[in-house]
């Protein structure tokens, strides 16, 4: 009987002297909630306006390899959280248009989300070691790699690189850059 007192799923877990902080503790511990909000906080701070970033009269062909490369290292410094976004779009375009994969993904998560709150009750030994987040992480992945294959993850995992690149690296090398950028990358000729 002293097994289901321990097992978290149990209508005794509210018992539990760390039932409170369990609630508290679905991230691991490195990662709070606010240091999630303060990065998306400050993305959307440094957001640039989208009318201007998709503004079609600010787009033409480079005159050379140089410019090009001008271009695409000046607009991705100016637009790097746009492109955040962007990536952030496709990420959850991938997921939702994928059910196999969203399962995937609920298995993965459901499985850490276990694992975590067992380490919560006691520490987890393995050969008589205890697990790391890593470990625990590397578990979890461990249990749901079947589903992700079968889902197709590495498929669209190259899908979400190959679309990304697509997108970011066309406007980076085909936005014009904004006067005082072009103002500041003027040289002497030698």
């Amino acid at each position: 009987m002293d097994g289901k007192a321990s097992d978290p799923f149990s209508s005794e877990a509210g018992h539990l002297p760390d039932a409170g902080v369990v609630g508290r503790q679905w991230l691991p511990k490195g990662l709070s909630g606010n240091v999630i909000k303060d990065w998306v906080d400050r993305r959307r701070k440094s957001i640039r306006p989208w009318a201007s970033f998709v503004d079609q009269r600010k787009f033409s062909k480079p005159r050379n390899f140089g410019e090009l490369c001008q271009r695409v290292l000046r607009n991705l410094n100016t637009y790097h959280s746009n492109y955040t976004f962007i990536f952030l779009g496709l990420i959850l375009y991938c997921i939702i248009s994928s059910p196999m994969l969203l399962i995937a993904l609920g298995v993965f998560a459901g499985a850490f989300y276990i694992i975590h709150l067992k380490t919560l009750e006691k520490k987890l030994l393995v050969f008589g070691r205890e697990l790391t987040q890593g470990h625990q992480l590397g578990l979890a992945g461990g249990v749901s790699f079947p589903v992700f294959w079968l889902a197709g993850a590495g498929m669209a995992v190259f899908w979400l690189l190959g679309a990304t690149l697509a997108v970011i690296g066309t406007h980076a090398a085909f936005r014009e850059l904004e006067s005082s950028d072009i103002d500041e990358l003027l040289m002497e000729p030698v």
